[in-house]
């Protein structure tokens, strides 16, 4: 088995592909949003901090941190952590963003098994990332079809994870889309602006899944699964 086979990128360029174009959506959609301004004035702090309240959650910090669309809900430490774009802006954008993550802080709270399930998968999840690739060049370089197949079980980790992630981050967009209107952070006419924008970031989600499913496939086939493939 070569070091580099040319038909790892038949698998991988799919992958790649929607993922740079998820990427450059997800950017596109913030940008043009980020210009318009909500009638109701409220910040992204502000909205996360509504959504947050109206839910009866009164324990979980909001911290503006640094970096680009970096925002996040960290559930050991219960903070909501909004990048300076959301946690000021009083732009549609950034009300999307930020009552996604309070969809996350919501989601903690109401004992939302995704979820947790996700977040008990990270271990695994960042012991596979590099594990797998170890093994698998083992295999590659050994011309051992079980030591490929021994990585592509541990990378299975990496894509479960993936797999996990598309619902844990779709329930937290449908959570922030009802609830934004529902405590007047927005119009009724506003909300679909808002929504595009998590709507552009759940294809980088579904982008990661993609390319960690043709990758596991990728390795499966080089191990033998799907025919011998021993050349």
């Amino acid at each position: 088995m070569p070091l580099f086979d040319p038909l790892y990128l038949v698998f991988a360029a799919p992958g790649l592909i929607l993922a740079l174009w998820a990427s450059f959506k997800t950017k596109s959609t913030f940008s043009k949003y980020a210009k318009v301004t909500t009638r109701y004035g409220y910040s992204g702090a502000e909205a996360a901090g509504t959504l947050l309240s109206m839910s009866g959650i009164h324990d979980v910090k909001i911290e503006e941190t640094s970096g680009f669309l970096s925002d996040h809900y960290d559930p050991r430490s219960k903070t909501l952590r909004l990048s300076p774009d959301v946690y000021e802006s009083h732009s549609l954008a950034a009300i999307g963003v930020a009552c996604h993550e309070a969809g996350h802080a919501i989601q903690h709270a109401k004992g939302y098994a995704m979820l947790h399930i996700r977040s008990a998968l990270v271990p695994a999840t960042n012991i596979s990332s590099w594990l797998s690739y170890i093994v698998i060049m083992l295999g590659f370089v050994m011309a051992s079809p079980k030591f490929i197949l021994a990585g592509a079980f541990i990378f299975s980790a990496t894509v479960l994870f993936s797999l996990v992630t598309l619902p844990v981050e779709w329930d937290a967009s449908r959570r922030a889309k009802l609830l934004m209107v529902d405590a007047g952070i927005v119009r009724n006419d506003e909300a679909p602006y808002a929504a595009k924008v998590l709507d552009a970031a759940f294809l980088t989600y579904v982008a990661a899944a993609v390319s960690s499913l043709l990758t596991l496939a990728y390795y499966l086939m080089r191990a033998g699964v799907f025919g011998n493939r021993n050349d």
